[in-house]
């Protein structure tokens, strides 16, 4: 077992007790990884997220399921993934995850900026399918060119403007904002509830 495999040993371990969002903590780590690959190896929060973003909502539409099972909340520049957030604020000691700084370090760190963030490793494609996989690529070849400024004024969805000035986004909306046709809404809309009926 390589490093990296014992890493997300650890991660599965120490997350198995806690919540469902953050049950899916090793997915987002590998997808960050994903993102941040396909951008050289370094990038800043800003774009990262913005990627992340449109790739999500691109699987919204196409599959009825995120990528990421986190909460996208409604930002003065656009839509932040929370947990993804966490996990790179935790590199220089902030956020809900701060005290789990140690955890994440093997995989990221922080360039001289403190909003710049380069991998350290590569994503385990384990935690990827080939449709997430197609759907990041995508949201990567149209957004990456893109200056902050032009991510940000995309980033402006309906499902933006609905979550309310850092406000939760709600998964529908953002789906309706990508094109999501009146049947796919129905069926994550069932999916959702089924989801929520299983924790009652």
């Amino acid at each position: 077992m390589g490093l990296k495999d014992e890493y997300a040993v650890i991660f599965f371990l120490y997350f198995a007790t806690m919540n469902t969002q953050s049950e899916n903590i090793v997915v987002i780590l590998h997808t960050l990884l994903y993102v941040l690959k396909k951008l050289g190896g370094t990038a800043d929060f800003h774009k990262v997220f913005k990627i992340l973003y449109f790739a999500d909502q691109k699987h919204l539409v196409r599959y009825g399921s995120p990528i990421c099972d986190d909460t996208y909340i409604s930002m003065t520049n656009g839509p932040v993934p929370s947990t993804a957030y966490d996990i790179l604020k935790s590199l220089r000691g902030q956020g809900l995850l701060n005290t789990q700084k140690d955890q994440f370090e093997p995989y990221f760190e922080l360039t001289t900026n403190p909003f710049t963030v380069k991998a350290k490793v590569d994503a385990d494609l384990d935690y990827l399918s080939a449709s997430e996989i197609s759907c990041i690529d995508e949201s990567v070849a149209e957004n990456a060119p893109l200056s902050f400024h032009e991510l940000t004024e995309k980033s402006h969805d309906s499902a933006w403007k609905k979550g309310g000035e850092s406000g939760e986004m709600d998964i529908l909306d953002v789906a309706a904002a990508g094109g999501a046709k009146q049947a796919m809404l129905d069926y994550i809309e069932d999916t959702l509830e089924n989801l929520n009926a299983q924790f009652e």
